[in-house]
């Protein structure tokens, strides 16, 4: 196999083609198809005064006018910002495709840096020919030296010109610190407009979604003619054009009915007008409300239950005044009429989609006074044996869209406190795991949940800390590798091995399986075991390489280390940091008699392992690991591979001649 242009990089073959580079970078993800076609049919460049919006013009001449290959768009959120990025970066690639016969790549860069508050310029990607995004207007407002992070940005945008490729980062509107040189304003582009969204929702109807036709429920009558459309004046002249696009989704996928088009502007409005009339009409009816209250995180449950979860919000004790009860409306009416749909006995507000959304958005805006009650009766019916138990996933991601929606690190946080208070099982910290993975990669509030996540990882609780390696074995990993490398050490770093622990180191190996993920990973564990000298890094270094678990990260290491010395280098020293810490005997123990399985395994490279073996060996043979490997344990029967290992290893004359007589002895007897 013949390997060119490989700067900077290590070729490995293992279990498939493996790339190590020297620096791990930044994760980058393709630009969803659907956003290119929005910019590439169906773009607007008009406001609603009939002014063209420069955004998208200005981003490509800053891309394109000889200067850093670098446009910074900023302005606050709602103008199309993103959009407008990936317009540049689309109409750069086309014009390359036209100059040079191939287009650019579209991708989006994750801003996961080990130190959110201190970005390192050095971990972005540079591949050649193509076209970067940079999304950093939630966290930009938190760095420490953002002058000195904008000049290396600049420095890092002038190395693109060599690579042919471009980024484009999106700002909010007062974080770019262009004061602080001529080349750093250089690169600035003011979203001061935005496109119309009346002109954004008919273009997506007609060139994204192909149903033009629906575009006349949207008409604007004429002064004296007659009737709008239906979708008419849903959007005002301050939408934007994210909500446009969204109306045009909306419309497009409704059913072509009345009722359909009815539903379909219901849950784009959110359903803004029926909570309001079911708020308006219950304003002296607290009972009620709360029965609303309780149908919306009880859902699918009978009337009954409903009831007791509407009277334990309140605070009540039931009714006993047979008058009382046998006044007013039935259950079943007073439901329906809060807008919940009963059949049978059962419950329920999932035939209006997001209504129970919109109520609960309702709720926390306008009664800000029941957010501790509110939350302490979420800790009520979600404990071990309350009506909301088997609901704790639909609670948890019914929160999240609260806290994503209203930026409520509180809500965040009452689920956080359910891991500790809920039910001691891997199915429970699963469930709060996938909800705190959905809040941690938000656009604004993810920010703020993942310095959470950093101080659990440190929590003395291992639930708590169990869960954060849950989340770090998830979803999260793929977007942020290394802030979930960060949170694993510490939970590695725990002074037993406990529970937590245990899935950390699952975690680790999980995500070093992963495409594209050992290098960042190696890179990690080596500097935490040999530099540091963590615990954490002497646990992850030998569960890293333990090949009863998985032993692809074995295998690619080893392939790795036949070729390039720094890498051989690097697993002894690692080795001999983790035989030196008298804390993890016992897993050294164990990794050393896995290796001497490994070496009768016809896809591990045997002579090297041996010599690896032998160097380690020579240099800890007082060590209680070492030592039981080559002179055995009382009580314990050695496998054939490791009395194998022992003929093999290059042990002192004196030490060979002694295990050979205990071996000797051993099989006499």
């Amino acid at each position: 196999m013949d390997v060119g242009n490989n700067q900077n990089s290590k070729i490995i073959v293992a279990a498939g083609s493996v790339t190590m580079t020297s620096k791990p970078q930044l994760p980058v993800t393709d630009i969803p198809q659907s956003e290119l076609d929005a910019v590439r049919r169906a773009w607007v460049e008009l406001s609603v005064r009939d002014e063209r919006v420069r955004t998208a013009s200005d981003a490509i001449e800053r891309l394109t006018g000889g200067g850093p290959r670098l446009a910074v768009v900023a302005g606050p959120p709602g103008y199309g910002k993103r959009a407008a990025g990936i317009k540049a970066l689309w109409e750069v690639s086309q014009a390359e495709e036209r100059s040079r016969g191939k287009a650019l790549k579209l991708q989006a860069i994750a801003p996961d840096w080990e130190k959110p508050g201190s970005p390192d310029i050095a971990e972005l990607p540079d591949e050649p020919g193509t076209c970067y995004l940079l999304d950093v207007a939630a966290e930009i407002s938190s760095w420490h030296k953002p002058g000195l992070v904008a000049e290396q940005l600049v420095g890092y945008a002038e190395e693109l010109k060599f690579s042919g490729s471009f980024l484009v980062v999106i700002a909010d509107e007062h974080g770019w610190p262009d004061g602080v040189s001529g080349a750093v304003a250089g690169v600035i582009v003011h979203a001061t407009a935005r496109p119309s969204a009346h002109r954004v929702v008919r273009s997506h109807l007609e060139y994204v979604h192909h149903v033009p036709d629906r575009i006349q429920w949207l008409n604007i009558a004429p002064a004296g003619a007659g009737s709008a459309g239906e979708a008419a004046h849903v959007l005002t002249d301050g939408s934007s054009p994210e909500d446009a696009a969204r109306l045009a989704t909306n419309l497009a996928s409704a059913e072509d009915s009345p009722e359909g088009l009815k539903k379909a502007l219901s849950s784009f409005q959110e359903w803004r007008t029926d909570v309001k009339d079911v708020f308006t009409k219950t304003e002296a009816k607290p009972d009620d409300r709360a029965l609303l209250i309780s149908s919306l995180f009880l859902t699918g449950k009978d009337a009954l239950t409903i009831q007791d979860g509407a009277r334990a919000l309140l605070g009540d004790s039931p009714e006993t005044n047979v008058r009382t009860i046998l006044t007013g409306p039935d259950l079943t009416t007073r439901l329906m009429s809060m807008g919940a749909e009963v059949k049978g006995r059962t419950v329920s507000l999932d035939h209006k989609s997001g209504y129970a959304r919109a109520v609960l958005l309702h709720l926390w805006q306008q009664r800000a006074d029941i957010h501790p009650h509110l939350l302490r009766w979420l800790d009520t019916i979600t404990a071990p044996k309350g009506p909301g138990a088997d609901r704790l996933a639909a609670i948890g991601d019914l929160l999240v869209e609260l806290a994503v929606a209203e930026n409520d690190i509180r809500v965040v946080k009452q689920i956080h406190a359910w891991i500790d208070k809920g039910a001691d099982s891997t199915e429970h910290r699963e469930l709060i795991a996938r909800v705190l993975t959905v809040a941690a990669e938000a656009d604004t509030l993810g920010v703020e949940v993942r310095a959470l996540l950093l101080d659990s990882a440190q929590d003395e609780s291992e639930a708590v800390a169990t869960v954060v390696a849950l989340v770090c074995q998830g979803e999260f990993a793929e977007h942020y590798p290394r802030q979930a490398l960060v949170r694993l050490r510490h939970i590695l770093d725990r002074p037993d091995t406990d529970d937590a622990v245990r899935t950390a180191q699952e975690a680790l190996r999980d995500i070093a399986a992963r495409d594209g993920q050992l290098s960042r990973v190696w890179s990690a564990v080596i500097k935490w075991a040999t530099e540091k000298k963590h615990l954490a890094g002497h646990r992850a270094f030998l569960s890293l390489l333990d090949p009863r678990a998985n032993p692809y990260v074995l295998q690619v290491v080893l392939v790795a280390a036949e070729q390039k010395e720094d890498i051989r280098e690097a697993l002894v020293d690692g080795w001999n940091a983790a035989l030196a810490d008298t804390r993890v005997e016992a897993e050294c123990r164990q990794l050393l008699a896995a290796w001497a399985e490994a070496r009768k395994a016809a896809d591990m490279p045997t002579e090297l392992l041996t010599d690896l073996l032998n160097q380690i060996m020579l240099g800890h043979l007082v060590a209680s690991p070492v030592s039981a490997l080559i002179f055995g344990e009382p009580g314990v029967a050695d496998s054939e591979a490791v009395i194998d290992l022992r003929k093999d290893l290059r042990l002192p004359p004196v030490l060979s001649s002694l295990i050979a007589t205990r071996e000797r002895a051993s099989v006499e007897s």
